[in-house]
């Protein structure tokens, strides 16, 4: 019978733990390591619905990329803790570590544009630089994030270049722009984006889009999913589907 060990184990080889940034706090964070799984429930976040979701549909497991507890904790009277031990749910978070990893988070961003992998953005390997096929304009590269992104809405700076090589980094990345930019980019797609970064990019000729924070990552979920099916067939793996692009456009 597989046990929550031996998923946090076989994630911990997808995305050593090792990798992680220093802030961070990825890792089995919750429940019994020796408790039995039959159904996991992955998820980029874990919000109030989502631990609704996991006890409705039986979940034992619940895989997350934002980790459920960052700073340390003093009491123990947050409603989704109590819920979640209430229904003997478990908690994995894969977070830096599953972003800085060999096909984790900024891979798959990459490979769902369309665009070769050549090397890491900055020196910790999180971000990702490499190139399209063929060069396409500002407005075609805009449509296909919105289309790839499943996103409802984008900001962003167009510099009048055409896009072929390409940074990304998923989730907040605006302080690597500059990197972006001496790295011979002429595109970078991120999130979280600041206006004085905004600002910079005007004045640096480089391509900026803000493709949301939630929809730059989440695109790693159903990828995990896949791989840890494959990994244990007799699981059932469930992407949440009630966690959803949190910002609306006007």
């Amino acid at each position: 019978m597989t046990k929550v060990k031996d998923i946090f184990d076989e994630l911990c080889g997808l995305a050593p733990l090792e990798l992680q940034m220093g802030f961070d706090n990825s890792g089995f964070l919750f429940g019994r390591e020796k408790a039995e799984v039959h159904k996991v429930l992955l998820s980029l976040d874990i919000t109030p619905a989502v631990v609704e979701e996991a006890m409705d549909i039986g979940a034992e497991l619940i895989i997350s990329h934002h980790p459920l507890i960052f700073s340390p904790l003093k009491s123990v009277t947050d409603e989704k803790l109590l819920k979640l031990a209430a229904n003997n749910i478990s908690v994995i978070s894969m977070h830096t570590n599953l972003d800085i990893a060999k096909g984790g988070v900024n891979d798959v961003l990459m490979e769902a544009l369309g665009a070769a992998v050549e090397a890491p953005l900055d020196e910790q390997d999180c971000g990702r630089v490499g190139a399209l096929p063929k060069p396409i304009s500002m407005p075609e590269f805009l449509s296909l994030c919105k289309d790839v992104l499943k996103t409802k809405g984008l900001r962003y700076y167009d510099s009048g270049r055409p896009v072929e090589r390409l940074a990304v980094m998923g989730g907040s990345g605006g302080d690597s722009l500059e990197t972006a930019f001496q790295l011979g980019c002429d595109t970078y797609l991120t999130a979280d984006i600041k206006y004085h970064q905004f600002l910079q990019a005007a004045e640096l000729g480089i391509n900026l889009v803000d493709g949301d924070h939630f929809c730059t990552e989440n695109l790693v979920i159903p990828v995990l999913a896949k791989k840890l099916e494959e990994r244990f067939k007799d699981l059932n793996f469930i992407v949440s589907g009630v966690h959803h692009q949190i910002v609306s456009f006007a």
